[in-house]
């Protein structure tokens, strides 16, 4: 019988039997597997270990303080166990650094989180915790967490929406730190019991302008996206005429499209390669569960299907350079800001596209449901409250006040 093709109860069944017959001494085992530790735990120590002249062994130990202290012991086993004490109480209690790298990283490997969200979570870990973060775990009182936090609100000007980010890893690695047992107070008291106040947040106001497209705005920059066809414009175009994503744009595949509609499958995503610099991969999932949709193109527009099939045609992804590698969110953010330049508007973003399309919806009264599925929202909320500005002049303002009779004069 081959081992690898052993069930689960088989292969129990089979070891009860080895050491039950004495093939297998099990006190060897586990002398083994603790001579196996006790050589990890040597390994991991960066200073050498030497004798003197007096006979003494000596080795470094770290140290907060002085960096490093040096230690002395009778015998070389003597030292040894000094070293595995040393690291096995390190371990026992780590910083809250590492504590937060365990969590970060267990939550990517089991597939929990993105690459970019585990890169966004380490971000705002090193935006915040600085030198509180090289602290002990178990040094830290429920206190010190709390002060923390509200300092930070102030020491770094931060928005409601900056600290509820910096809560959300908090939360992560305190209930990480929990599981371990390295810390005893209730994690989810600590956050309520937090002083703070809608007051104490920076307040960030955004003019229209910079939120949407104006009304005078988007024709000029659509008869000039038209005027200036090659693939990153056909890109830009299909965003003002569909609403969708940056990242679901240059993630799209000649597959997806059936005459004037295409589904959205799949979205960029960045994250830190291991050269230590952004990398851009394309996930095999939207942004969310209501980002997998069809999407209709107005009938005005339609003429782009055809023009779509004719990039890169025999290529995996629409829209590549001229390298023929496949665009990022980048390379179409970098052209709108230049268009925006080039015909004299407030510089923008695509996702301002995504705005200025939503809001063309909502102005229009289209039934909230159709809202919600072309923009991929899984509550219209999120479009009213997020997305919807006004996109018309002062000009147009004053005549719609100017025409209320109870503000004409009589």
């Amino acid at each position: 019988m081959e081992f690898k093709n052993l069930q689960y109860g088989q292969s129990n069944e089979i070891l009860r039997f080895i050491i039950n017959s004495g093939k297998i001494d099990i006190n060897d085992v586990q002398n083994c597997m603790k001579e196996m530790k006790r050589k990890e735990l040597l390994e991991k120590h960066p200073y050498k270990i030497w004798q003197g002249r007096d006979g003494k062994w000596y080795t470094y130990i770290p140290d907060e303080k002085k960096g490093r202290i040096q230690r002395e012991r009778y015998s070389r086993a003597e030292i040894e166990s000094l070293i595995i004490d040393y690291w096995k109480t390190q371990m026992e209690n780590p910083t809250i650094r590492e504590v937060f790298s365990e969590w970060n990283d267990r939550r990517l490997e089991l597939k929990k989180i993105s690459n970019a969200t585990h890169l966004r979570n380490c971000q705002i870990f090193n935006r915040h915790y600085g030198e509180f973060g090289d602290r002990k775990i178990k040094a830290v009182t429920e206190e010190d967490f709390c002060e923390f936090l509200e300092e930070q609100i102030a020491d770094k000007d931060l928005t409601a929406k900056a600290f509820s980010n910096l809560k959300t890893v908090t939360r992560g690695l305190l209930k990480r730190a929990k599981k371990r047992k390295l810390i005893s107070f209730n994690v989810e008291e600590l956050f309520q019991e937090l002083d703070t106040s809608e007051t104490d947040f920076r307040k960030v106001i955004k003019e229209d302008y910079q939120e949407v497209f104006s009304e005078e705005e988007m024709p000029v920059m659509v008869n000039y996206l038209k005027e200036n066809l090659d693939a990153k414009n056909i890109g830009i175009l299909l965003m003002f005429a569909t609403g969708i994503r940056v990242g679901e744009l240059v993630a799209l595949k000649h597959d997806v499209f059936d005459g004037n509609t295409f589904k959205i499958r799949r979205t960029e995503t960045r994250y830190m390669g291991e050269d230590g610099k952004y990398a851009y991969a394309v996930k095999e999932f939207p942004k969310s569960e209501a980002g997998v949709r069809t999407v209709v193109i107005p009938d005005d527009y339609a003429w782009l299907c055809s023009r779509i099939k004719m990039l890169n045609p025999f290529g995996e992804y629409v829209f590549v350079d001229k390298a023929g590698k496949r665009m990022t969110t980048n390379c179409i953010r970098r052209r709108l800001e230049k268009n925006c330049l080039k015909i004299g508007i407030y510089k923008k973003s695509p996702h301002k596209i995504r705005k200025t399309y939503g809001t063309i919806l909502l102005d229009h009264n289209v039934d909230n449901r159709f809202i919600m599925e072309q923009m991929g929202h899984t509550d219209i909320m999120c479009t009213e409250n997020h997305y919807h500005r006004n996109r018309r002049s002062i000009d147009a303002k004053t005549q719609i006040i100017s025409n209320i009779p109870e503000f004409q004069a009589k």
